[in-house]
């Protein structure tokens, strides 16, 4: 039975196919397309992962996948370990490397590592991994490469009161940005310039659903932020120097899927999540003119977790999803115009 993962668990290859990453009992498992824009899939290629209990997918620029997972373990004296265990894969469909622990932020006090929650992850155009976690203090916590492949030592971020998981995302120009919910609103980490430190979090009085908060590059080094507004009930969106903007829909639980295409030769955001009542909503509008109007459509569909969007070797945008019973299903861009899915079919 597999269960949805999180960040980029579907992922577009050099070579044009898709995969399709979840969690199952014991590791993970991974569906590939068999050819450029599908519709056949290969797999599921079960790929052992000792205790895992969290897992998220990123993908970088060079469409390298880096698979991040919390693992809940005995260690050798018989104490509990948590750590974070992290393996490559190069090439569509191939093998992964062997998994290397990177420890987690309390390497010096392991029963507050206990504390840590699951990782969250992003690569930056020049290849490095940058994993987040909140740790036992309620702040956020980093750890990341080096640009020769080691990992520098854990970085404490600050922030208090956190979502059990951030939403990083890596922007064109080399920068990370980081925003996590909070009890107090939504705290954002920037980047100064790419490579360098962190910024002390900025904090935003905004009324998100914990789990919700999401990120998305939508324009030259600009990011802007979606979540579930418990107040309006639906969706909401807001980047730097602007006001909130409602954008409908409604209420949602769990995490968001968010993409930037082309729609009818219009720039773009697709936004899917998991509505209340457990079906799929599917929502778009114009980048960054969320002012004219965002539309939404309820699809005939439940899923568990959020869904996973992407755009395939062809160009047009895929969701999946993992079914209540725990079997993954796709819908493809139909041709023609809008946003049309195909049926639903499993993979």
């Amino acid at each position: 039975m597999a269960r949805a993962a999180h960040g980029d668990w579907l992922t577009l290859g050099r070579d044009g196919r898709l995969s399709l990453y979840a969690v199952t009992d014991g590791g993970l498992l991974r569906w590939t397309e068999t050819a450029v824009g599908g519709p056949s899939w290969s797999g599921p290629h079960f790929v052992a992962v000792d205790a895992l209990t969290h897992l998220t997918v990123a993908q970088g620029a060079n469409r390298y996948v880096h698979f991040l997972a919390r693992r809940d373990r005995l260690g050798s004296t018989g104490q509990r370990v948590v750590d974070i265990a992290h393996a490559i894969q190069y090439q569509t469909g191939l093998a992964f490397t062997d998994w290397s622990g990177i420890g987690n932020p309390h390497y010096k006090h392991w029963e507050q590592g206990w504390e840590i929650g699951p990782p969250a992850a992003a690569v930056a155009r020049d290849g490095t991994v940058h994993v987040f976690v909140r740790n036992a203090q309620g702040g956020l916590s980093l750890r990341r490469e080096n640009p020769d492949g080691k990992w520098k030592l854990w970085e404490d971020l600050g922030g208090v009161g956190l979502d059990v998981r951030a939403r990083p995302v890596a922007l064109d120009s080399g920068r990370l940005e980081v925003c996590s919910a909070a009890e107090s609103g939504l705290f954002v980490w920037r980047q100064s310039a790419p490579g360098k430190d962190f910024e002390q979090p900025s904090g935003f009085a905004l009324n998100l659903v914990p789990g919700t908060a999401a990120a998305l590059e939508t324009g030259s080094d600009r990011v802007t932020y979606l979540w579930a507004d418990a107040g309006l009930g639906g969706t909401a969106a807001w980047r730097q120097g602007g006001w909130p903007m409602p954008l409908g829909g409604g209420p949602t639980h769990g995490g968001y899927a968010v993409l930037r295409a082309p729609v009818d030769g219009y720039d773009c955001t697709v936004v899917a999540c998991r509505g209340d009542d457990g079906s799929v909503l599917l929502g778009m509008g114009g980048t960054e003119s969320e002012q004219a109007g965002f539309w939404w459509q309820s699809l005939d569909e439940s899923c568990q977790g959020a869904p996973a969007l992407a755009r395939d070797g062809h160009g047009r945008i895929v969701m999946v999803l993992i079914d209540p019973r725990g079997f993954p299903k796709v819908a493809r861009q139909e041709s023609g115009s809008g946003l049309a899915l195909s049926t639903w079919t499993g993979i």
